[in-house]
Order: C-alpha cells, then sequence, then structure tokens
C-alpha cells in the first residue's frame, strides 16, 4: 500500500471515523449493513462494526489488506480467511466493558426494585469473566451483591482461581448474566448454551440476562421459562435474526434494548483509537491522535443524592440520571410495534445518543455516609461529600 493513497471504508457508526482514519488515507462513510463487494473492490482498510459480515463473499476480488472491528466480539469475521489471505486483522476487547457492566448494573437496580428486593446478599452467576465479566464483577461487589465466577476455558487455565461450573452457579443464582462470545464448535461452544437444560437448572424466580449475542440463547426456551415463572424476569439486549427480531421475545421481556448495552459514547471512541493505533501499527507510522479536544461534556455532570435515605435507592437514582435504561426499553418496544422489520432496530443504534460513563458524573453525598460513597466509588462515580 505503500506510495499511493490509502482508500479507507468506514461504518458510519464509528464515531469520528473521518477524523482518526482520515489522517492515513481518503476516508469513505457507509452504513454498515449496506456495505457491499463493488464498494470494497477498491478499499485497502475497512472499518466496520458488528452489523458487517466480513468474508470471502465480501472481499474476493478486493485490495483490503486492513480489516479492523470496533467491537469485542468476532463471530461477523471469518478469521481463517483474513489469515489464508494475508489480511491484517485487529478488534477492539475491552472498549465496551465499561458500557456493558454499566448496563448490567441498571438492569440489576431496576430489577431489583421493580421486585421490592434489594441487591445486597443477593448472588449474580457471571457467565463468561473476559473484559466485561470482569466489570461486572467489580461493579455487582460495589453492590453488596455475592458473585459466582463461570469460565470453562478460564478454569482449566486457572484450576487455584475462583471458578465454579454452571452446575454449580444455576441453582444458587439470584441473577444469571452471560457474557461470552459466539463459537459454535469445540468444548466451549456457547451457540445456544442458554436453552430449555440451562434454564430449568436456574434457581427458580431467578432473573436472565443476556448482553453477549442472541444466538447464544434459545428464545422458545427462554419464552416457555418465562412464560411458566421459573424465570421471573429477563433483561435482553441481543436477539436471534438482528435486525428482524421477534416481537414476542420483546413483549415478555423484563427489559428490551437493542443492543447498546456496550453503546456508551466512551466506549465506541475508545473503539476508534485502538483501531487507529492497530492501523498505525500496521503502516508502522506515528500514533499522534488525541480526540480528547472532540469529546463533548457529560450530559450529567453531577447528581445529588445526598437526600435519599435509603443507599440502594441514592445508587439507583445516580444510575438512572446518567443512563435510564428505561428509556431504551421503551424506545425498542415501540420500534419493533410499529415496524417488525428491523428498520426501527437498525434506526434506534445508529442514532444512538451520546451516553457518557459514570466517570464523567459526580455524586454528591453526605459526609457521614461511608458506606454509600464507598458503593457510589466503586461503580466508577467520582464522589464529593458535603
Amino acid at each position: 500500500m505503500a506510495g499511493q493513497p490509502l482508500s479507507i471504508l468506514v461504518d458510519e457508526n464509528v464515531p469520528y471515523g473521518a477524523e482518526a482514519f482520515g489522517r492515513a488515507g481518503t476516508v469513505h462513510i457507509l452504513p454498515g449493513r449496506q456495505i457491499t463487494s463493488e464498494d470494497v473492490r477498491h478499499t485497502d482498510v475497512l472499518i466496520v462494526r458488528s452489523v458487517t459480515t466480513v468474508d470471502a463473499k465480501l472481499l474476493t476480488g478486493s485490495r483490503v489488506r486492513f480489516v479492523g472491528t470496533a467491537t469485542i466480539g468476532t463471530d461477523h469475521i471469518d478469521l481463517q480467511f483474513l489469515q489464508q489471505n494475508g489480511i491484517e486483522f485487529a478488534s477492539a476487547p475491552g472498549s465496551n466493558a465499561t458500557s456493558v457492566a454499566e448496563y448490567v448494573t441498571a438492569a440489576l437496580l431496576l430489577s431489583a426494585h421493580r421486585r421490592g428486593r434489594s441487591l445486597a446478599g443477593a448472588t449474580l452467576a457471571v457467565v463468561g469473566v473476559g473484559n466485561v465479566g470482569s466489570r461486572v464483577i467489580s461493579k455487582a461487589r460495589a453492590l453488596g451483591m455475592r458473585p459466582l465466577l463461570v469460565d470453562p476455558p478460564r478454569q482449566r487455565k486457572e484450576p487455584d482461581a475462583s471458578f465454579v461450573g454452571l452446575d454449580v452457579a444455576l441453582p444458587q443464582a439470584d441473577y444469571v448474566t452471560l457474557h461470552v462470545p459466539l463459537t459454535k464448535a469445540g468444548p466451549d461452544a456457547t451457540s445456544g448454551m442458554a436453552n430449555a437444560a440451562f434454564f430449568a437448572a436456574m434457581r427458580a424466580g431467578a432473573v436472565f440476562i443476556n448482553t453477549s449475542r442472541g444466538g447464544v440463547q434459545d428464545e422458545a426456551a427462554l419464552a416457555a421459562a418465562l412464560d411458566s415463572g421459573h424465570i421471573s424476569q429477563a433483561v435482553l439486549d441481543v436477539w436471534r435474526g438482528e435486525p428482524a427480531i421477534d416481537p414476542e421475545i420483546v413483549r415478555r421481556a423484563f427489559l428490551a434494548t437493542p443492543h447498546i448495552a456496550g453503546y456508551s459514547f466512551d466506549g465506541k471512541v475508545l473503539a476508534t483509537r485502538m483501531l487507529y493505533d492497530s492501523l498505525c501499527r500496521f503502516l508502522t507510522v506515528p500514533r499522534d491522535l488525541d480526540l480528547t479536544p472532540l469529546l463533548p461534556p457529560a450530559g450529567v455532570p453531577r447528581v445529588d443524592v445526598a437526600g435519599i435515605a435509603a443507599d440502594e435507592d441514592a445508587l439507583r437514582a445516580a444510575v438512572s440520571a446518567v443512563y435510564d435504561i428505561e428509556e431504551d426499553d421503551r424506545a425498542l418496544r415501540v420500534a419493533t410495534t410499529a415496524d417488525p422489520t428491523g428498520a426501527a432496530f437498525d434506526r434506534l443504534r445508529k442514532e444512538y445518543r451520546q451516553r457518557r460513563e459514570f466517570p464523567h458524573t459526580t455524586v454528591v453525598i453526605s459526609s457521614t455516609r461511608r458506606s454509600l460513597a464507598a458503593q457510589a466509588s466503586g461503580l466508577g462515580f467520582r464522589v464529593e461529600t458535603q
């Protein structure tokens, strides 16, 4: 690629794509789901998100030599094809981890509130303890929960760590949250893992949360478990058949959102930066990008919860002020009712608001409430006592 200007194709949902990658060549912006083989034929660098399938059908006959996905997951990428054809690949592992953990925090607090229960002392099974799962565990502990760590690949490599199997975790857990990649083969295949047997093994009345991939869950089995009352609530951010998702599963879910758990603006920008760095390493050019001056101010710079008596209520107020998960739930329900084809689902993602993460907000707390201050800090907020 040396000696000629690079042609760089970027998904329109990659923030600051033109500003970042324009430093390396000429940037073209397209909707990710509409990128075709003709679009990439004369492209050197392809930057996508999860809605673009990158495989032989897309790339054969193109001059693409670098593919980057601004996501943690790679199930939409044919990695074997890239390797066989000498195409460099980069992803953004961990970029959206804080965002997803904050989503799960909001869901847990709202679920407990609606059921008239406390999260303190409740058991959370975290299935998949990678970048995302680790942050979920940290926030769960800040909420006073007892996490159970389920990660068979890590358990085999780290036999002395505190991992348990699904057979141990599911019967004990009040909440089960999935943070696994979508894999279809091998000893740890996750495709369809949340099936009828999985739900039957869960503790009666437990809550199921999935922010990983829709293909991990058997939606018919989940619907049956919800209808029977064995599973009390489901929080779903991912779906089979995206973007044309099943409105009946949306209807049954306690919270239903359009695959945006990892869509904080900060997480997206971090992914852009990570891919820019990877491209610079590939091109052996200096990394000199600073996106900080372009970032918008925090939407909610301060939240005063000093007047809220119960600690968990105060935490829920702080979280919902920064991230109102019910807003995303309402939007998806309206969208699937009005348009089950999936166009509205994609539009919700494309037009998603600039959601900032907890560290950009200061929570104001009475100086006498040290436990609450520690919890808020553990969730990632800045804390000011008065």
